[in-house]
């Protein structure tokens, strides 16, 4: 089986083409929903994040406050490299046990962060989604309500979309003009076609 990773920056769509992928079978790894749900369900983690974020990133009833710990780690690259190196490992450990159950030619890992984490280093194939940064500052501050500048923040914390798409073996471009579907069956095809050969 082949592990296939799909990245891109925020708002690039990459849930959107992850989405056609399912449609034509291949299971998706969400890391990122993965994380959420981990960061409120494995105790070790959640006692390390209180250790180094503080008690009050989450709220009573035990659900993280993720504004909260978004406004402390956003403004501090040392803080965000804390906080990968606390749930990255968590989310490696998920995604292994994932990949074990599936059965498929491949399967596809999703996640923003594939290059900045290092878990690219487990994975066969990459694909990178991308798309105009204005159209995925747009994107997502109509899903998430953020401001221009609090998205702006968001992206300058990532790699640069270029450099995503250099390393990456597919690029699949997401800007509205070019139609997603085609461009995902060609992927396909291919990435089928290099199974083939393994």
């Amino acid at each position: 089986m082949l592990k296939v990773g799909i990245t891109g920056g925020i708002g690039s769509g990459k849930s959107t083409v992850c989405k056609i992928f399912e449609i034509l079978g291949i299971p998706v790894y969400y890391a990122d929903e993965r994380a959420k749900f981990i960061m409120e369900h494995d105790a070790r983690l959640i006692a390390a994040l209180k250790k180094s974020f503080g008690e009050s990133i989450f709220f009573p009833g035990g659900q993280l406050d993720r504004g909260k710990l978004a406004s402390i780690v956003f403004r501090d690259s040392e803080k965000i490299a804390i906080l990968n190196g606390l749930v990255h490992p968590s989310v490696a450990e998920d995604s292994n046990n994932w990949i074990k159950a599936q059965t498929s030619a491949y399967i596809l890992k999703e996640a923003a962060l594939l290059f900045e984490s290092g878990s690219y280093k487990q994975l066969d194939l990459i694909i990178s989604v991308t798309a105009p940064l204005e159209l995925r500052i747009s994107r997502v501050m109509a899903r998430d309500g953020s401001s221009h500048k609090e998205v702006l923040n968001r992206i300058n914390n990532q790699w640069p979309q270029e450099k995503k798409d250099e390393l990456a073996n597919f690029v699949i471009v997401n800007d509205g003009q070019h139609a997603l579907v085609p461009q995902v069956l060609k992927v396909h095809k291919q990435i089928l076609a290099l199974k083939a050969l393994c």
